[in-house]
């Protein structure tokens, strides 16, 4: 149970646990052997790591991600600061090769040999240097926020920036004075998950205006495009969802935040599909427990139904009927029959025949005992 849980979060984590495991088998190897082996991730992301066995010490580890704004940047290089961020943060252990390789953005030599003893800083190293990705992105993004041009301003702020990390799920984000806005349009294929995301956006505007969530990121959601987007292409902003929006301020990408932050808004919408596929689930597996019980309610009343009828029918067939001889039988029947006709004609009253009735003419004749009988000559 918790292995797959692990496994179902592994997406939202910065590090890559595909990367992880094949650095630490590297590691581990008592002799490094010739390697040449690619890692495929979502959002367009690929990693090629090299080691041969000439030299035991190192691996050559290349990234490639697209550009989050090809319209920003039209150059497939990594901008100066960005390179700097990751000298700093990976100077122990790690050395930036000034020429990646080709079809690569990035390329590092990780040295095996400075990898701390201890298994805990070890781990951590490991889950550093499989954080590459976030890196670069957060990275880019801090660039193009804080360094565009009087150009793009426009009533009092910036223009938005349509970023692109998924594919078919762009985002904007649009900076003004003291903060910046990030606005997400919100798509689904099904009108359940509709009814389930919206639920989800109205209790998430709720918890940030709590007061656990006071330093939180204020986040809004409206059914109609937000004034920020005006002057957009109609395909960006037809939508299903509506729009969720977040304020970020200063306080959350200062320092080591920028990271964290990018990484979080860059898989949100990864984390709304994941909690509308729990919600189905959950919903579906309350109604198949309430069929169940409902089922074995129905079926204890039928058993007893069943029980009962068992018991009638034994009382029945235990019952034993009385022999009557056929004598009898027909004496009883011709009583009967008698007596039938008698009810039937006596309450006939009609006036005109009134003097038939006195002589009689309506008396049933008497029937003689049916075991005498005379002889005829």
């Amino acid at each position: 149970m918790g292995s797959s849980r692990a496994h179902r979060m592994a997406c939202f984590s910065k590090a890559s646990p595909a990367l992880m495991e094949l650095l630490d088998n590297l590691h581990s190897m008592e002799k490094l052997r010739d390697i040449d082996h690619y890692i495929y991730q979502s959002g367009s992301v690929r990693y090629h790591i090299q080691a041969s066995a000439s030299d035991s010490k190192n691996i050559y580890l290349s990234m490639s991600t697209p550009l989050l704004s090809p319209d920003i940047s039209h150059s497939r290089d990594l901008h100066g600061c960005t390179l700097q961020e990751i000298r700093r943060a990976y100077s122990d252990i790690v050395e930036v090769v000034e020429t990646p390789k080709e079809g690569f953005i990035l390329t590092l030599k990780v040295n095996l040999a400075k990898l701390p003893q201890r298994k805990e800083d070890y781990m951590k190293t490991i889950t550093k240097i499989s954080s590459l990705q976030a890196v670069v992105l957060s990275s880019q993004l801090n660039d193009m926020l804080w360094n565009l041009g009087s150009r793009d301003i426009s009533h009092g702020m910036h223009r938005p920036i349509k970023l692109v990390f998924h594919p078919r799920e762009p985002f904007f984000v649009i900076r003004m004075p003291e903060k910046f806005t990030v606005i997400f349009p919100m798509r689904f294929k099904d009108d359940t998950d509709v009814v389930i995301a919206t639920s989800f956006f109205q209790e998430l505007i709720e918890a940030c205006y709590s007061s656990a969530s006071a330093k939180a990121p204020t986040c809004t959601w409206s059914p109609i495009p937000p004034a920020e987007l005006r002057g957009e292409s109609l395909q960006s902003l037809s939508t299903n969802g509506g729009f969720v929006s977040f304020d970020i301020n200063s306080s959350h990408v200062k320092g080591a935040k920028m990271e964290k932050t990018t990484w979080i808004l860059l898989n949100f919408y990864a984390f709304v599909k994941y909690h509308v596929k729990c919600t189905r689930g959950f919903i579906h597996r309350k109604m198949r427990q309430r069929l169940e019980s409902l089922s074995e309610v129905l079926q204890k009343s039928r058993v007893g139904e069943d029980k009962d009828d068992k018991k009638v029918q034994g009382c029945r067939s235990a019952k034993k009927l009385p022999t009557i001889s056929k004598s009898k039988m027909l004496r009883r029947t011709c009583g009967a029959l008698k007596r039938h006709i008698r009810r039937f004609c006596l309450p006939i009253k009609i006036k005109v025949l009134a003097r038939f009735h006195r002589r009689h003419w309506w008396r049933m004749p008497n029937v003689s005992s049916l075991r005498k009988y005379n002889k005829l000559d």
